[in-house]
């Protein structure tokens, strides 16, 4: 048995990426509203990213305050859980 595949006009798929990215939704919901195959919309949504990657707007002030203390935070956790996992090895191989 052979599959019919539907096919899409270009206008359609433009408007289907643009509710993905505009309304930052997950592409699934989309789908599911659109009543395309998540894995379709997901792949127009790669090509549209890839095609318009070096159009991203740049970084507010804010936005790159909030990355900084990320950034920090995730440096703090990383080294905290390096030492817990030190720690952890030493009490398990201490014998008392």
């Amino acid at each position: 048995m052979s599959r019919k595949y539907r096919k899409f006009s270009p206008e359609f798929r433009d408007e289907a990426v643009r509710l993905v990215i505009d309304s930052s939704r997950p592409i699934a919901q989309v789908a599911r509203e659109l009543g395309v195959n998540e894995g379709t919309l997901g792949n127009w949504v790669n090509v549209y990213r890839n095609e318009h990657a070096d159009e991203e707007p740049p970084l507010t002030p804010a936005e790159r305050i909030q990355l900084a203390e990320a950034q920090r935070e995730l440096r703090e956790l990383r080294m905290e859980n390096e030492f817990l996992k030190k720690a952890a090895a030493y009490f398990a191989r201490d014998p008392r």
